[in-house]
């Protein structure tokens, strides 16, 4: 024996879930399959919020920055649902788009809009400076890690079915009760 003592092995670097509610990276495959497909467009909803300095100001440039945007519904504001206490009170919108984009480039658009406004993901529904949701993609129906369409709790929260209903009465038909409307206040037009 040379008296050497055997080197310690490194720890393992398993990568490390993303920090409160940060996106997961979507697969290979379903950018891969998007990417192949030549779209027409279709009717597609993306719900905005916003509970932290400059609300109205934050929503309207989010406005400004995404593409095929063809209506705005009011704007209405909500007291936070979920998350950390003593957070204030919400201004959500909802924008209607005529878009030939995908659900996951409209995720990608969604995610620019929030890191323009600074979010800062740390605790889930915490508060924050902008959020952006895809909430429909036409008749599409997408579901992954970190993408789900429809938006999986649209159809329980008033705070995106009461804008909906302005743009589309159509689509909450039997899902907007007088219980998922109840403290929805509006706000005026961005």
């Amino acid at each position: 024996m040379s008296g050497r003592r055997p080197r310690p092995q490194p720890a393992s670097r398993r990568p490390h879930p993303p920090a409160g509610d940060a996106p997961a990276r979507p697969s290979v495959e379903s950018v891969l399959q998007e990417r192949r497909q030549p779209r027409s467009p279709v009717r597609a909803f993306l719900g905005l919020g916003s509970n932290l300095g400059d609300r109205r100001g934050y929503l309207k440039a989010a406005v400004a920055r995404i593409p095929d945007v063809v209506a705005v519904s009011q704007l209405y504001e909500t007291d936070p649902v979920g998350g950390p206490p003593g957070q204030g009170a919400y201004l959500n919108c909802v924008v209607e788009l005529l878009t030939a984009r995908t659900p996951r480039e409209l995720l990608s658009v969604a995610q620019a809009a929030e890191a323009a406004a600074r979010r800062v993901r740390t605790a889930r529904w915490g508060p924050r400076t902008l959020d952006v949701d895809v909430l429909l993609v036409g008749d599409e129906v997408v579901a992954e890690p970190d993408l789900v369409v429809p938006h999986p709790r649209m159809w329980e929260r008033g705070f995106v079915l009461v804008p909906l209903a302005d743009l589309a009465p159509e689509l909450v038909v039997g899902h907007l009760t007088n219980d998922i409307g109840r403290g929805i206040r509006p706000a005026g037009r961005l």
